[in-house]
């Protein structure tokens, strides 16, 4: 019989990786976000699971073992924001040493459910970085985990490789109380071509390119959509029949309010250029001036070849990319599609809003909020946890097999 995997989302933002995972089999039975908009959108779509919307830090040992009497976790999933950690809490040693951030609650929640399982994604430059003692980021995060009990293995994936429409390297590091010998699922698919694929890849499948993703959504130009919005077609390949499923309505698909200059500057544009390639009197103007301005970032506003797969989702992705044929930047169900979220997953809060650092000049703190398109570039791609969690699931059950028949 298959072990009952019950799953605890912690740092969960909107709920890619609790998505995956009960895609997967499992049962979420909590999720802990501190962003109320991002916890919002995980309790809306996850009504049957506990939503904890707070500081992790402030929730006590004795309080996460009330919270989760009932339904004790036994994996535990989560993406500690490792790469933001500028300030220790304790207001002094080095920033980068991950026990003066926040993967400590990782490790914390890790002691007290003392769960089978626990998985942590983040940024690939987490397993290059060394603190100021020269102690590699990725060997203190191992250790931690060891001295716990559990073996440890880490590796770098790319969505790409599992079906996803997206060039999005993460890290990922297992911790299993019992040893897997292959923690991580095999590729499925490949961006080569069929004439490309040697003898011994010719099992894989073309991934789906970002015309596959999104082609089948509503047509729209700059200001045009709305928060709930009908089909206008049938879905056109098998991507898009996956995440539409029985959908009758679409969700959060609205164009963003573009000026008839930045309408005119995309115009201007074909497929890879950028706004460092518009002519000269389209370029963007500094800020509260009709001057051109003379620094112009190249990966803003670049225009994406419909035939391959995106670049990589930013949390800031309505300005980073504009659509491969009309003259606006994605909307944020075109950013959810190409993360892999089913249509059905309603994205709660503001579709955007403006800087943080804004927000901390006006000392607005209290309006900083994960807006749709932050949620969405935040997150883990559905379909990538989900076919990371079946692969752990089917080792764990294996490995727990096994463990009886030794006995």
């Amino acid at each position: 019989m298959r072990k009952a995997f019950k799953v605890l989302d912690i740092f969960a933002g909107a709920g890619g990786f609790s998505l995956g995972f009960k895609m997967a089999g499992g049962t979420l039975v909590g999720g802990i976000e501190i962003d109320q908009w991002a916890g919002e959108t995980l309790a809306y779509n996850h009504p049957e699971t506990q939503i904890v919307i707070r500081d992790i830090q402030t929730i006590s040992d004795e309080e996460a073992i009330s919270l989760f009497k009932y339904n004790k976790p036994n994996v535990i999933i989560g993406g500690p924001p490792c790469q933001g950690f500028s300030v220790c809490r304790q207001g002094r040693g080095d920033a980068k040493d991950p026990r003066n951030t926040l993967f400590q609650e990782f490790i914390r929640f890790g002691s007290i459910f003392e769960p089978d399982l626990m998985l942590m994604e983040n940024v690939p430059n987490l397993a290059k970085i060394k603190t100021k003692s020269d102690q590699a980021v990725i060997d203190i995060i191992k250790d931690e985990l060891i001295k716990l009990g559990y073996h440890v293995d880490y590796s770098v994936l790319n969505a790409t490789d599992y079906g996803i429409p997206q060039n999005r390297r993460r890290l990922f590091i297992v911790a299993s109380k019992v040893k897997i010998t292959h923690p991580f699922p095999p590729s499925t698919h490949t961006i080569a071509s069929q004439s490309q694929l040697s003898f011994w890849e010719n099992s894989l499948l073309p991934c789906p390119t970002l015309w596959d993703a999104i082609s089948d959504l509503p047509i729209l130009e700059a200001g045009e959509g709305a928060e709930k919005i009908s089909y206008s077609k049938p879905p056109e390949t098998d991507y898009q029949k996956r995440l539409r499923g029985n959908c009758k309505l679409l969700y959060n698909h609205k164009a963003m309010n573009h000026t008839k200059r930045m309408v005119e500057r995309f115009s201007s544009m074909s497929w890879g250029d950028s706004c460092s390639d518009v002519p000269d009197h389209l370029r963007p103007r500094k800020r509260n001036s009709d001057e051109i301005a003379t620094l112009v970032y190249d990966q803003n506003n670049r225009r994406l070849h419909p035939s391959r797969p995106c670049h990589t989702l930013p949390a800031s992705f309505y300005a980073n990319f504009v659509h491969p044929y009309y003259n606006r930047n994605f909307t944020a169900r075109e950013g959810a599609r190409i993360q892999s979220f089913p249509d059905h997953y309603l994205f709660r809060g503001k579709p955007t809003v403006v800087s943080h650092k804004l927000l901390a000049r006006e000392g607005r703190e209290n309006e900083k909020f994960l807006c749709q398109y932050n949620q969405i570039g935040n997150a883990v791609p559905p379909l990538l946890a989900q076919q990371i969690a079946h692969h752990l699931f089917e080792q764990l059950s294996g490995c727990k097999e096994d463990l009886k028949k030794a006995i």
